[in-house]
């Protein structure tokens, strides 16, 4: 099993010795090597953004070059973005587990935490929901500099002429309940950013579990400066994992009363009016039913799902 370090992105504020609940409009950046208790601010080094980048591609770096044919066998570099009801350190244990059940077990490649100021408190779920929309700017930022990571290295590849110095790691998100809101507005601010790209994908593999956005997010019938048009202009694919069995979502979609049902909860709002990029999963039959809003990520069956959502398996041949 390949351990590779842990990374953590965060726009909470940061105390000498904690993370709190509140917003800051920078971003912060940590690692670690692991193999201590990451729910332990002590055990996190705090890095420049510099050297966030650095570490980064030096990672990447290690990972083999494969032919198109391989393409499923390509590493990641993932972002891991959680829901709301999480304080800093309930974050940092889905995320451990996480990269351990998923991405070292499968030798998927490295997975970064991206820490936003949610109360860690089912009472705040109003707070939280602009917390989530203000990390916009923040989470665009990390994605703006992934983009450059690529952009770079694909320039260097062509200006060399040596495809061996192409990027050797697909960028994927993995986004719980309202951190598919987080990224929804990171997205769209990113796309906005880098003047709406259309030759670069950005994230090759957007995996939205449970989420807690408007199920007619991705309607192509919606104008291009749409969030959803947006998040689909930069996303190679959008795979939407939900089970109707999911009563957070359910109290979620009727606490706001916006008249519109969660994606997470269910699926498109019409399949036959979606970008052709985006899909969803009813993964009802594949989770233990036990704390559903987050069944995805405790269930062998359903986390064996998701890695072949981030490889890019077609969405005909999931359930094979």
């Amino acid at each position: 099993m390949a351990v590779t370090p842990y990374f953590m992105v965060t726009n909470r504020q940061v105390l000498k010795d904690d993370l709190t609940d509140k917003r800051v409009d920078k971003l912060s950046f940590f690692n670690s090597k692991g193999g201590v208790d990451l729910k332990k601010f002590s055990n996190w080094q705090q890095i420049t953004g510099e050297e966030f980048v650095a570490a980064l591609r030096a990672e990447a770096a290690k990972f083999p070059s494969l032919p198109d044919s391989r393409n499923s066998e390509q590493k990641h570099v993932s972002l891991f973005v959680h829901g709301y009801n999480n304080d800093w350190q309930g974050s940092a244990t889905r995320y451990m587990q996480i990269k351990k059940d998923l991405y070292d077990a499968n030798d998927l490649g490295v997975l970064v935490l991206f820490s936003w100021p949610s109360d860690g408190s089912s009472a705040n779920y109003l707070p939280d929901r602009e917390d989530a929309r203000q990390s916009g700017p923040q989470t665009a930022e990390l994605f703006v500099r992934l983009h450059e990571i690529v952009a770079a290295e694909q320039r260097l590849a062509a200006i060399s002429n040596d495809p061996n110095k192409m990027c050797r790691a697909k960028i994927s998100v993995i986004a719980h309940s309202m951190g598919n809101y987080v990224v929804q507005k990171g997205l769209a601010v990113a796309a906005k950013r880098l003047n709406s790209p259309q030759l670069v994908t950005l994230v090759h593999q957007l995996a939205m579990v449970a989420a807690d956005v408007d199920n007619d997010l991705f309607q192509n019938d919606r104008p291009q400066e749409d969030d959803g048009s947006l998040m689909s202009n930069l996303c190679y694919r959008i795979g939407a994992l939900y089970t109707g069995l999911d009563e957070v979502l359910g109290a979620s979609a009727g606490l706001k009363h916006f008249g519109k049902r969660r994606l997470g909860r269910s699926g498109l709002a019409d399949r036959n009016n979606t970008w052709d990029n985006v899909f969803d999963h009813d993964v009802s039959d594949l989770i233990i039913k036990k704390n559903i809003h987050s069944a995805v990520f405790d269930s062998p069956k359903s986390l064996a799902l998701l890695e072949k959502v981030l490889r890019g398996v077609d969405r005909a041949h999931l359930d094979d």
